[in-house]
C-alpha cells in the first residue's frame, strides 16, 4: 500500500472544493482511493460559525451532538459527545485551521463523499474509486490522535471473515476488518494534524480493499452502526448519564 499526500493552498471560507481537487490531484490511477480531512469539506460547504464571542464551543457542541457529556464531566474540558451514531469528542467541533472560525462536521458526509466520488470519477474516467472523508479522534486508554472516516463511498466498508476459517482452520465468529477506518487512519498520519497544509491524500495498491461502482446502500450504512445495546462496550457506554444533544 503506497500513500501519496497533496498540498494545498491555505483553504479559508468561500473557498469551492471541486476547483481545488482538480487543481491539486493528479489523475488517478483505477483502484485509487483518495482520502479528504472533513475540515477542508466543511469549509468549503461553510459549515462554520465565526468565533466572535457571541456563540460559545459548548453551545455548538450541544447543538450538533446527538446526546453528550458534558465538558465538567472530563478533565481536560472535552465534551464526549455521540454524531452520527459515532463516539467523538465535541461532536467533531474544531478550531485548528479554522482562520477564527469553529469547523463542524458537513452537514451531510455521505452526500458529500458521494459527490466527489461522482466529480473524480468521471473527471478521470475511473471505474474503480474510492472516497473517504477523514477526521481525527482519540482511542480510549491510548495516548495520542488516530485518522477515521465519517463518510466512505465506491469500496466495501468492512472486510467480513466470519464463518471463515484462520490458519488452524477454526471458523472465526465475529472478525470484520473495518477498511474504510483502517485507511482513514493511514492516511491522517500522513496527512498530519498542524501545518503541513496536506489535507488531501491518495492511497494505491491497496489490494485488500473491495471496490464497487456505486455509492453504498442506505442497508449497507445502517449496518455499520451499533445501537448502545449491541456494542461490545456496552456496560461502560450505558452507564453514563448522557443528556440530550440538538441534532436527531
Amino acid at each position: 500500500m503506497q500513500i501519496s499526500t497533496y498540498r494545498t493552498k491555505k483553504i479559508v471560507v468561500g473557498d469551492q472544493l471541486f476547483p481545488i481537487l482538480d487543481k491539486v490531484l493528479p489523475k488517478l490511477p483505477e483502484k485509487s482511493v483518495v482520502v479528504i480531512t472533513s475540515k477542508i469539506v466543511s469549509i468549503c460547504e461553510g459549515r462554520v460559525v465565526k468565533n466572535d464571542g457571541k456563540v460559545s464551543r459548548d453551545d455548538l457542541v450541544e447543538r450538533e451532538a446527538e446526546m453528550y457529556l458534558p465538558a465538567s464531566h472530563n478533565q481536560y474540558g472535552f465534551y464526549i459527545a455521540v454524531k452520527n451514531s459515532m463516539l467523538i469528542l465535541s461532536a467533531g467541533i474544531d478550531e485548528s485551521n479554522g482562520n477564527g472560525y469553529f469547523v463542524l462536521w458537513p452537514k451531510n458526509p455521505q452526500l458529500s463523499a458521494f459527490k466527489i466520488w461522482k466529480f473524480l470519477r468521471s473527471r478521470d474516467k475511473l471505474h474503480k474509486l474510492g472516497v473517504i472523508i477523514s477526521d481525527s479522534h482519540v482511542t480510549p486508554l491510548r495516548w495520542g490522535t488516530i485518522g477515521i472516516s465519517i463518510a466512505h463511498c465506491g469500496f466495501r466498508a468492512l472486510n467480513d471473515y466470519r464463518h471463515k476459517p484462520d490458519i488452524f482452520g477454526r471458523k472465526l465468529k465475529v472478525t470484520q476488518s473495518s477498511v474504510r477506518d483502517g485507511l482513514a487512519a493511514a492516511a491522517v498520519c500522513a496527512i498530519g494534524e498542524g501545518n503541513e497544509q496536506t489535507p488531501l491524500a491518495v492511497i494505491s495498491d491497496a489490494e485488500f480493499v473491495q471496490f464497487q461502482n456505486r455509492q453504498p446502500t442506505r442497508k449497507e450504512l445502517n449496518f455499520l452502526k451499533i445501537s448502545l445495546d449491541a456494542d461490545a462496550f456496552a456496560p461502560f457506554l450505558k452507564s453514563a448519564q448522557w443528556q440530550k444533544g440538538g441534532s436527531k
